[in-house]
């Protein structure tokens, strides 16, 4: 979470792991964004902008001077969402009414149904990826392992991407 300077408003973000990336930009935070930019409805989360921060300072050896960790990073930045299904589930004496459950129903079914008319997959829908506010407005999430496909797809996704646990 962070504050948006210019209008003071809340933000989500969502930093780019460059750890273990050998090849640059990895693929998946590629397909999230080219996705997410041409995405636009009210049950996907909103991408509002990629910032990065410039890297560490150094000194005449190359040594970083500067303990700052979140320097020369990339993140993604989202509209601010107040939960997530899971967590909400995972409350103590958390019961959804059967209006609750049908109203995220409807939401979770629009948004996939907008995302399938605009030729993409999810491919990792599961109760932490579906991200609701405290008015109960909910967003499909976390598009990293989404695909674009086209109506004369030839078949080469694999369907091995889906969180191991809801593979049982």
């Amino acid at each position: 979470m962070a504050k948006e300077t210019g209008t003071n408003e809340i933000v989500a973000l969502k930093k780019i792991r460059m750890d273990n990336e050998r090849e640059g930009f990895p693929i998946t935070a590629i397909r999230e964004i080219k996705i997410l930019k041409k995405l636009h409805h009210q049950n996907v989360i909103k991408l509002k902008e990629i910032v990065t921060s410039p890297g560490p300072e150094r000194d005449e050896q190359g040594r970083s001077i500067d303990d700052n960790k979140y320097k020369g990073s990339i993140y993604i930045v989202f509209e601010y969402m107040d939960h997530d299904l899971t967590g909400l589930a995972d409350r103590p004496g958390m019961r959804f009414t059967v209006p609750q459950i049908k109203c995220y129903m409807k939401q979770l079914l629009t948004g996939l149904h907008y995302c399938h008319v605009n030729q993409v997959l999810h491919r990792d829908i599961k109760g932490s990826n579906l991200l609701i506010d405290n008015e109960g407005n909910l967003k499909l999430a976390d598009f990293g392992l989404a695909r674009s496909f086209s109506s004369d797809h030839n078949g080469n996704l694999t369907n091995r991407v889906i969180t191991l646990w809801y593979s049982c």
